[in-house]
C-alpha cells in the first residue's frame, strides 16, 4: 500500500469510528508508530483529522455543542438498549442505594429497574427522576438546581452540596467520551462539575458508553480512568480500546 492510499485509509477509518489510535492504525496497517504519526501529521495539516494525544479524531470531534436528548436518545438507539439490559445487573440488593446520572442510556437503566425492588435512588435528572416516581417501592431523591435544557440535568451548586454529603453503593454514570489518556469528559464544565461530584459520592462506578464514545476525549474531564470500576459498551469497541482499558484496572461488559 502506498503512503497516500494508507492515509486515505487512515482518515476513513477515524471519521467512521469517531477516534483511532496510534497503536490500533500501526496494527491494522503492519506499519510501525513513527510511520502512523507521520501519516496523521500529513493529514492533521490536509485538515481531514486532527492530531490528539496517542491518536487522532475527525476536525469535527472536538467541539463544545451538544446534540439534545431527543436527537441522542435514537442516536444508536439498538446499542443502548442492548447496553442498559447488561448493566441493569449491576444494580444493588433491596434496600441499597443507587445514583442516576442524566443520559438517554441511563435513561434505559432506570425504565427496566424491577418494580417491586426497594432502593434508594438519587438522580439529577428530569425525565428520569419522572419515570421512576411512580414507583412505590423507590425512595426518590431529585437533585435540585439549574435544569439545562440540552440535557434536562440539574446542575450547579446545589447539586455539587448535596451531592458532597451524599455516599451511595452503585453510581451509572454517562459521558461523552473516555479515554485511558483524558479520562471521562464531556463538553460543557457546569455538567462535568456534576458528573465528578456523582464519582466522588459512590462506591461503585459503572460507566454506560457505546462504542463510539471509547477513545472520544470531549473539552473537560470530569474524571481520570482510574475512578472508574466497570464500563458497558457495545460489541463494536475495538480491541485495542477494550485492551487499554483492562490495563488500566477497568472492567469491561460487552454487550
Amino acid at each position: 500500500m502506498y503512503p497516500e492510499e494508507r492515509q486515505q485509509a487512515i482518515a476513513a477509518l477515524v471519521l467512521a469510528r469517531g477516534r483511532a489510535s496510534v497503536a490500533e492504525l500501526a496494527e491494522t496497517y503492519a506499519v510501525t508508530t513513527e510511520t502512523v504519526r507521520r501519516d496523521l501529521a500529513v493529514l492533521d495539516r490536509s485538515g481531514l483529522v486532527r492530531r490528539v494525544h496517542g491518536g487522532a479524531v475527525p476536525v469535527r470531534a472536538l467541539r463544545v455543542v451538544e446534540p439534545d436528548v431527543s436527537e441522542r436518545d435514537s442516536t444508536r438507539a439498538s446499542h443502548k438498549d442492548a447496553i442498559a439490559l447488561a448493566a441493569v445487573g449491576f444494580c444493588p440488593v433491596a434496600g441499597a442505594s443507587v445514583l442516576f446520572d442524566a443520559g438517554t442510556t441511563t435513561a434505559r437503566i432506570a425504565g427496566l429497574l424491577p418494580a417491586d425492588r426497594e432502593l434508594v435512588v438519587v438522580t439529577n435528572s428530569v425525565p428520569i427522576a419522572a419515570r421512576l416516581a411512580t414507583m412505590p417501592a423507590v425512595s426518590l431523591h431529585l437533585l435540585g438546581g439549574r435544569v439545562r435544557g440540552v440535557t434536562q440535568a440539574a446542575v450547579g451548586e446545589p447539586v455539587l452540596r448535596a451531592l458532597d454529603t451524599l455516599r451511595v453503593d452503585v453510581a451509572f454514570i454517562g459521558t461523552n467520551g473516555i479515554s485511558v489518556e483524558h479520562g471521562l469528559s464531556t463538553p460543557d464544565s457546569d455538567e462535568a462539575a456534576a458528573k465528578r461530584a456523582m464519582v466522588c459520592s459512590a462506591n461503585y462506578v459503572v460507566v454506560v458508553a457505546d462504542s463510539s464514545k471509547v477513545g472520544r476525549e470531549d473539552f473537560v474531564s470530569f474524571a481520570p480512568i482510574e475512578k472508574v470500576d466497570t464500563v458497558v459498551t457495545d460489541s463494536e469497541i475495538s480491541d485495542v480500546d477494550r485492551r487499554a482499558l483492562i490495563e488500566h484496572g477497568v472492567e469491561v461488559v460487552v454487550a
